[in-house]
């Protein structure tokens, strides 16, 4: 094939209907056929990337392996397509403006005057074809952040106008998502609100090939056929995606309606073969019989939002099918955890996971948390911020360095046991200058991290500035703390682990990032397994 074509996903109604699911589902199913397949997010906001975003304005900031923070979604591409993302995935209104302000500074438009069309247009529009030109992928499909109507989204959706008309018939589709409630005093399901948020659309310029509606109940055929008549697409082109007990049974329900047959059909694509999703669905079966159950305990901070920790609660549903378990995750906060609180909270939990975080708000329940699972061997996973306490933690009670701390909270601390990485001393920005992206780290033989990941070197992702300090290496050492992962490039501390534990392990990257349907995470497998075992 030797055109790229594009499908853009776009949303109306409300927020949050799932574009980001509903375009990876197309896009595994795309994929299944055998069509190499990506997907990108355009998010309308002025911000750079995620990263200075506070978690609870936006869910967890994920990471990809070239170092771009981006958008949670992107985690949801992988985890489904099982490829990774980059910095070309994810691209915001900061930084399409940004760029655009760089070139006229540069005097790059030769004195013309900016604006927005055409300037900001063509800047999106030569973003949008970027994965499309490198020649790896058949399709490419582009999911607009925001709702139809939006201020902010008003020059994605010109610009998908255009790049529509000049990519030719067939060469380039519009998907619209939205809402078809259900009103309890009247009993029945409403088409208006999708009839006028594709009227929306429609002044805009663009016409949807194909309306996907978010319903909490089925769609008759009568209400299809309205819904095709009034919002001018064919009929087979409305496709029902109804509530589903798990994000994980979508693609499945997505091939039902016929989703990606349509969307072949409009690009003037073959079918080829029918999806393979058998690896898929032997997934599905696990995750929805399982033989076992564990409680896991995550100790954080931001856990009033799920998102912030999305990564980390998929990963689990991932390692939770492969030893056939369901695991309850139950959220504690760390704020509210103290010497005295923690026995009643934490006590008849099978695994305890202390989660990642910046800042010293609720970081002595964090503590508190690890002093506990260590010392009554629940089997303990540390992240990022998680594995630092787990540091601290051993610094103050093993080593009776009372003070010891890292210096992000505690600048005067005696023992910073945990400081400011050597880089990240002269830095002012804040945006994108934490480590970040993959790094590498060689595991020593005969240790639990070896142990788990059945190999010697290893890539993982980071997203830090504070890091274990190399003048504690030899004290803690000797004091019983094995430092089992180490960057053979800077010799900074990667994972600690204890001995005589049935399972305590931490970890200065996010595993949490890479762990997808069909390569679930090695820590969290084990995790899980150690969390079975010990309940039995």
């Amino acid at each position: 094939m030797n055109q790229t074509k594009y499908i853009f996903v776009t949303g109306g109604v409300t927020s949050s209907l799932g574009k980001g699911i509903i375009a990876a589902s197309l896009a595994k199913l795309l994929q299944a056929r055998g069509y190499r397949t990506t997907i990108q997010k355009f998010d309308p906001y002025i911000n750079v990337d995620p990263g200075t975003l506070n978690p609870y304005e936006h869910g967890e900031c994920y990471v990809t392996n070239d170092g771009a923070e981006t958008d949670l979604d992107l985690g949801h591409y992988e985890r489904f397509l099982n490829v990774p993302t980059s910095q070309a995935n994810n691209v915001t209104t900061g930084r399409i403006y940004l760029s655009v302000i760089e070139k006229e500074r540069r005097g790059e438009f030769l004195g013309k005057t900016v604006q927005v069309v055409p300037h900001i247009t063509n800047e999106i529009k030569e973003r949008m074809q970027l994965l499309g030109k490198s020649g790896d992928y058949d399709i490419v499909i582009t999911e607009i952040g925001g709702t139809v109507g939006d201020i902010e989204s008003l020059p994605y959706i010109e610009s998908v106008r255009q790049l529509v008309w000049e990519l030719g018939e067939n060469n380039g589709i519009v998907i619209h998502l939205t809402l078809v409630p259900y009103l309890a005093a009247a009993g029945e399901l409403k088409t208006k609100p999708t009839q006028h948020s594709v009227k929306t659309l429609m002044e805009s310029g663009i016409k949807a090939d194909i309306l996907v509606c978010r319903t909490e109940y089925e769609l008759s055929e009568d209400l299809r056929h309205k819904l095709a008549l009034f919002c001018n697409v064919k009929r087979e082109a409305v496709i029902q995606s109804i509530d589903a007990s798990t994000i994980y049974d979508v693609p499945n329900l997505m091939l039902e309606e016929g989703l990606d047959k349509v969307a072949l059909k409009k690009l003037d694509l073959p079918e080829k073969s029918t999806p393979d999703l058998k690896l898929w669905n032997e997934f599905l079966q696990k995750h929805k019989n399982p033989k076992h159950e564990v409680n896991i305990g995550l100790v954080g901070k931001y856990v009033e939002l799920q998102d912030s920790y999305k990564s980390i609660l998929e990963a689990f549903i991932h390692a939770g099918a492969t030893n056939e378990t369901k695991v309850n995750v139950i959220s504690i906060h760390s704020e509210y955890l103290d010497a005295k609180t923690a026995e009643n909270q934490l006590k008849g939990l099978d695994g305890i996971l202390v989660a990642p975080g910046f800042g010293g708000r609720g970081i002595e329940g964090k503590i508190e948390t690890v002093r506990y699972a260590r010392e009554n061997n629940i089997p303990f996973l540390g992240i990022c911020l998680g594995m630092q306490m787990a540091v601290i933690e051993y610094s103050r009670n093993v080593l009776g360095y009372a003070d010891a701390n890292s210096t992000e909270m505690n600048e005067n601390t005696s023992h910073p046991v945990i400081n400011l990485m050597e880089e990240q001393k002269t830095i002012t920005d804040k945006g994108g200058t934490m480590r970040l992206g993959a790094w590498k780290c060689h595991l020593t033989e005969n240790t639990l991290a070896h142990k788990i990941y059945g190999k010697s070197d290893i890539l993982e992702r980071h997203r830090h500035r504070y890091e274990f300090n190399g003048e504690y290496l030899e004290v803690l050492q000797k004091a019983g703390l094995v430092t089992s992962g180490i960057n053979p490039e800077t010799g900074l501390v990667e994972v600690i682990e204890l001995e005589n534990h049935p399972f305590f392990i931490g970890v200065q990257y996010h595993p949490e990032y890479k762990s997808t349907v069909l390569a679930p995470h090695p820590l969290f497998v084990s995790f899980v397994a150690a969390a079975v075992k010990h309940k039995n």
